[in-house]
């Protein structure tokens, strides 16, 4: 239990750090890329996606907590891998810049 509540805990904070914006390095990806790639993303979007996604998946921990089955392990494991791939989806979509034209 102590465990996931240092996981939840680390979760909610490194979130809250990129939604204020103290945290873009910690954004995978973004922080190796070149300043051409960045310019091509809305940073503000890309912070909301990844810091949103972060705090939601802090108290989705405690779910584990509540049931010791693999049926609740695989339940958060599924949710969790939809969650990413929308967000994934959104930060190469939504949280793109428009070309100008």
């Amino acid at each position: 239990m102590i465990i996931l509540i240092i996981v939840a805990a680390f979760l909610a904070i490194m979130g809250v750090l990129i939604l204020i914006g103290k945290g873009d390095n910690l954004i995978a990806g973004y922080n190796t890329a070149s300043k051409e790639e960045r310019a091509k993303y809305n940073i503000k979007r890309l912070r909301g996606l990844i810091g949103g996604l972060l705090i939601i998946l802090a108290p989705m921990l405690f779910f584990l907590k509540e049931e010791d089955t693999m049926t609740a392990a695989w339940s958060f494991c599924a949710l969790v891998f939809v969650l990413c791939i929308i967000v994934v989806i959104l930060a190469n979509t939504w949280a793109k810049k428009k070309p100008n034209r």
